[in-house]
């Protein structure tokens, strides 16, 4: 069953007011939250994962940084505050030492990554071929893919990554209409993110956060 991630964040960034919105939202029934690895002071992301945590939230922290020092120290924040998964982020073999001995899940982003906030670039068979990779990697859980930001057949590369792989598929960023989550659920993804196209109001136009939470976890449904 597809599931729905909300991250509290807007234009690749967590949201200054990051710990407002996840109160006004944590009873709107989502299980599944998230933020990036830049936007908000480190003692109130801290703050913010110890609530989320507190409500039994699954956490995902996304690694957005195109610099290895900062993607380094992004999972060593991710390390820190022990969220449960790690997504996103290009440096592989630098990141995975330092989560070993703990149970934070890793799916790292395949393809090209360019600008911020974040495209997805490359030839779809480089890309399956990334995922055919992350498959034979026992260390790897999954796989964090950019598909509404690619600037190419997007149902195609979706059906090709996940063709290419038993793992678990995460779809980020882009996500801002029913008919894309409807898709998400026919080609069978594991779990999409959506920040921004909550926080804008894309589903319930008149309704508050909660409004359009509830409205994108009953379509998941």
């Amino acid at each position: 069953m597809t599931k729905f991630i909300f991250m509290l964040t807007y234009n690749d960034q967590t949201i200054p007011n990051a710990m407002e919105v996840y109160k006004e939202v944590r009873g709107a029934g989502v299980e599944f939250v998230g933020f990036k690895d830049i936007g908000l002071p480190e003692k109130e992301l801290i703050e913010l994962h110890k609530l989320m945590k507190k409500d039994s939230k699954t956490t995902f922290l996304e690694v957005v940084s195109a610099s290895e020092e900062a993607a380094i120290k992004s999972a060593e924040m991710a390390k820190k505050l022990g969220v449960d998964y790690l997504i996103g982020g290009t440096y592989v073999d630098k990141t995975l030492p330092l989560l070993k001995g703990t149970k934070i899940k890793y799916f790292p982003y395949i393809g090209k990554i360019v600008g911020h906030p974040c495209l997805l670039r490359g030839a779809i068979d480089e890309i399956t071929k990334e995922a055919k990779a992350v498959e034979k990697r026992k260390e790897l859980d999954g796989i964090n893919l950019l598909a509404y930001r690619y600037d190419g057949d997007i149902e195609k590369l979706i059906k090709n990554v996940r063709g290419a792989m038993k793992k678990p598929l995460i779809v980020a960023g882009s996500i801002n209409s029913f008919e894309r989550i409807a898709k998400m659920k026919e080609l069978d993804v594991w779990a999409y993110t959506i920040g921004g196209a909550i926080l804008d109001k894309k589903f319930v136009p008149n309704g508050s956060n909660a409004d359009n939470i509830k409205a994108v976890l009953k379509a998941t449904k």
